[in-house]
């Protein structure tokens, strides 16, 4: 019997832990942090071995195969052992999907990869399709495929998630965008994280599709230089395209063959440039997975899109209060605030991961009446604009950054929780962050 040692105990560890058990291997999961108790439930129910707040080093040099929770990165020393002992370290994508004979859709992107992952299965599943959600979202991609029996998934996929990939092969891949993100887990180069990305198609065939931004400069200049053997399927809000989806008359019209669809823009349940590219980017996956043309339009007309992203909580006194937690990058701060059409007074602040606000500039002095910093260190933030707004504050809990949001917008403005940052300083995740904000709003 193969030993399988899975690092880290939480959502992919113990799925992948789950799956391998269930596929005979013999599974010890170590993970020098704590288990959550919920987790730790969930081994004993399948009786699989574990340990908590430690690694037992030789045990795992021991192991035939391991499989790593994408949060650990490749250059820790344990992992380096591993692979100069020559034992094979791999993702959970990459072992669940060797397990499931099921349709995959792979979705990445620096930005708008949650709600295109999140419409996508909407639209599949009112199309009568047996299909799941997993990857960056959800229950684990090997706990499903454990315990369900889909016959397609759609997976959102993070860089970590991809880092690990070697014959992993969506039928469909979709790269949302590509901006500067996670560069302190790339060693600050952002050709090594653009590169991560394009993992997704890495093993595609000229049998499988690649839908891509063809309005982003690194996407487009990656496949000007390299090569990939997918059928490459762009949209564009600025230019034509003879194959793919476009903009005619403020409409989306996506073209596949002799298949066209045309869906007002106004129509769509989520609004915003990049949310329109959203719907351009499933609209063409639904197709190709043959879903029926009016259900793509119903489909798109009645999503409620992804909880912490432009999340309207309350209006109180006229003052629009929106959670847009899961902004843990300039870029999706640039969309935010890009949505504003009302003075805002803008939350920010968290771990910077090698941000440049220069991008935000000009739509800071258009729209944004006073800043609340929300985070340990909130120098960089302080630096690049103190001299751009009139009133900048220092805050290090949600409820008191909502306290002082309260007293200074007026009615008919908005109050914008958008970070631009992770939140490890303050919070557990960026869930829990947006959900602080949420109650501190209710509390008002």
């Amino acid at each position: 019997m193969e030993k399988m040692i899975i690092l880290g105990g939480g959502e992919s560890g113990v799925g992948t832990a789950i799956l391998a058990k269930q596929k005979g291997y013999e599974v010890f999961v170590s993970d020098k942090g704590i288990i959550k108790s919920e987790y730790k439930k969930k081994l004993e129910e399948h009786q699989i071995e574990f340990e908590s707040g430690e690694h037992t080093i030789e045990k795992i040099l021991n192991a035939d195969l391991v499989m790593k929770s994408p949060g650990i990165p490749d250059k820790v020393p344990l992992v380096v052992q591993l692979l100069e002992k020559g034992i094979p370290v791999m993702s959970e994508i990459e072992f669940a999907a060797k397990y499931t004979d099921a349709t995959l859709i792979g979705i990445t992107g620096s930005n708008g990869k949650t709600t295109t992952t999140m419409l996508l299965h909407h639209i599949l599943k009112k199309a009568g399709f047996n299909t799941g959600m997993a990857g960056n979202i959800g229950d684990s991609f090997a706990l499903q495929v454990a315990t369900k029996n889909f016959d397609s998934y759609v997976l959102e996929l993070s860089s970590f998630q991809l880092d690990g990939i070697k014959d992993f092969k969506p039928h469909i891949a979709i790269i949302t965008n590509i901006t500067p993100d996670h560069l302190d887990r790339y060693e600050y180069k952002f050709e090594n994280y653009i590169a991560s990305k394009f993992l997704i198609t890495k093993n595609q065939t000229e049998n499988d599709y690649l839908i891509y931004d063809a309005d982003n400069k690194e996407i487009t200049t990656w496949l000007e230089t390299n090569t990939t053997r997918a059928q490459l399927v762009p949209f564009s809000l600025e230019e034509e395209v003879d194959f793919g989806a476009q903009i005619v008359e403020n409409k989306i019209q996506t073209k596949l063959n002799k298949e066209v669809l045309k869906m007002d823009i106004s129509k769509l349940a989520i609004k915003g440039k990049h949310n329109t590219k959203n719907a351009m980017a499933s609209s063409l996956a639904a197709q190709m997975m043959r879903a029926r043309k009016q259900v793509i339009k119903e489909s798109l007309e009645d999503f409620e899109g992804a909880e912490h992203r432009l999340e309207k909580v309350l209006k109180i006194n006229g003052v629009q209060y929106i959670n847009d937690s899961k902004a843990t990058n300039v870029n999706a701060t640039f969309y935010a605030l890009e949505c504003m059409e009302a003075p805002t007074v803008w939350i920010v602040g968290g771990v910077d991961k090698g941000n440049d606000y220069l991008d935000l500039m000009p739509l800071v002095r258009e729209k944004v009446k006073a800043i609340i910093c929300l985070g340990v260190d909130n120098s960089k933030i302080i630096h690049a604009f103190d001299d751009v707004v009139d009133l900048l504050v220092e805050t290090s809990s949600a409820d008191e950054a909502v306290k002082i949001a309260y007293k200074l917008a007026s009615k008919g403005e908005n109050v914008l929780l958008s970070p631009a940052c992770a939140s490890f300083d303050l919070f557990e995740s960026y869930e829990d962050r947006g959900r602080q904000f949420k109650n501190a709003v209710r509390h008002l």
